[in-house]
Parts: structure tokens; C-alpha cells; sequence
């Protein structure tokens, strides 16, 4: 087994269990704060983001990547619930026969081929099961 050298081993991995319990990785957002004595977290207000937005957004000449009069999507996996005489639809999860029926529209020549397959097999032992 070929093991990385003493100064690669160095730098593979950064935790917690490898530095003191006082540091913090982050994920380079940059600070948006300290840490006090006590062991908080104090937001400094000076190093926060915060974005322009332009005052006349319907005079704005560039839209948006996402409209904002978009009807809400329906899912196509819904079950209906009759409740006090009113039906109402629900959406529900996946589920392994969604999952299913899926496959087998893209792999059609698959399941055709599975169920001839299948045929064969039951011929074969119809075949050799023996009558009473």
C-alpha cells in the first residue's frame, strides 16, 4: 500500500480533533463577527453583507432569472382524501412503484425482454410438472 509522505499527511485533513478546540474552519465565507470570553458568538454589524437593491424594480430594465407570477407546480405524485363530503388532493412521496413504473418506460425492451423470459419459464415448468 503506498502511504502519502510525512508533509502530504500534514495537510489531507483540517478537525477538530487535530487543532485546538478553539478553532473554527468555516467554509470561506469570511467573519461576520468574534468569539467573546464566554464562549459566544457577537455579531459585528460592520462586517455583514448587504446588498443594493434598486428602488424602481418595475421600471428595471434587467428581470429576474424567476418570474414572479408563476403558478405553483403540481406534483404528479397526489392521492385524493375525501373528508366532511369534500375531496381533497394531497401531495404524497415517491414511492418504490413511481420508481418502478420510471424504469420501466425508459427500459422498455428490458421488461419485454424479462417477460418473455418469464414465459419461457413457466412453459418450462408447466412442461415439467407432472399431471395427476
Amino acid at each position: 500500500m503506498v502511504r502519502p509522505s510525512q508533509p502530504m499527511m500534514a495537510r489531507l485533513r483540517l478537525t477538530t480533533k487535530q487543532v485546538n478546540g478553539g478553532f473554527y474552519k468555516g467554509n470561506r465565507t469570511g467573519s461576520m463577527g468574534y468569539f467573546a470570553k464566554n464562549g459566544s458568538y457577537v455579531i459585528d454589524w460592520k462586517k455583514v453583507r448587504t446588498y443594493a437593491v434598486p428602488e424602481n424594480l418595475k421600471d428595471f430594465k434587467l428581470t429576474p432569472f424567476v418570474t414572479k407570477v408563476m403558478a405553483p407546480t403540481k406534483s404528479r405524485y397526489t392521492h385524493d382524501i375525501e373528508r366532511n363530503n369534500k375531496t381533497y388532493t394531497v401531495d404524497r412521496a415517491f414511492g418504490g412503484k413511481d420508481f418502478l413504473d420510471i424504469w420501466a418506460s425508459d427500459n422498455g425492451e428490458e421488461v419485454l425482454k424479462q417477460e418473455e423470459l418469464d414465459q419461457e419459464a413457466a412453459t418450462r415448468q408447466t412442461a415439467k410438472s407432472p399431471r395427476k
